[in-house]
């Protein structure tokens, strides 16, 4: 069995336990729902799930893909983002390495980066605290809208330049 498998196993017997303890239905549905999540990597909203899973012809109904989330989120299987913008992002809380995510306020981009931002001294100092796993949510502006802006900017003084240029040329005829 390869890795990929073995998170799948792993987090499968998760949910199971999670179910039984809380007295829930162990549906086909929310098996293939977490099945399909840990499938995929990065980030996704509840409308991009719901498409990805009609693409491999698999109906669900979007009322049980959002109950199922939320057990998903409740016994710690997804982790729920909120980027700024008015929409949930979602990923899988397993077999993600620590992640930093940028976040462009501009055009609301995120991306993610690996590293670590704290250093293994810097996590000894966390005391009394076992970290599983962290995420650091950094906003700034993305490149992509710093050119923009750039282009846009040069194009306005351009356009002041032509106009200075015309108004002088008026007043130079009356």
């Amino acid at each position: 069995m390869d890795g990929a498998q073995k998170l799948k196993q792993q987090v499968r017997n998760e949910f199971m336990e999670y179910l039984t303890l809380h007295k829930h239905r162990k549906t086909p549905e929310r098996f293939a729902i977490l099945d399909h999540i840990y499938s995929v990597r990065g980030h996704f909203d509840m409308d991009s799930l719901y498409n990805s899973m009609i693409e491999v012809n698999f109906r669900v109904s979007r009322a049980t893909l959002y109950n199922t989330i939320q057990l998903l989120l409740d016994c710690g299987l997804v982790v729920k983002h909120q980027f700024g913008a008015n929409i949930s992002k979602y990923e899988r809380a397993y077999g993600n390495e620590n992640h930093d995510h940028l976040i462009c306020t501009t055009c609301g981009e995120v991306r993610e980066m690996t590293g670590d931002l704290l250093t293994p001294t810097q996590l000894k100092k966390i005391r009394k605290f076992k970290v599983s796993y962290y995420s650091t949510y950094i906003y700034g502006t993305c490149s992509k809208c710093i050119h923009a802006k750039r282009m846009e900017l040069r194009r306005l003084e351009r356009k002041n330049e032509i106009r200075q240029q015309k108004k002088g040329g008026n007043q130079a005829k009356k």
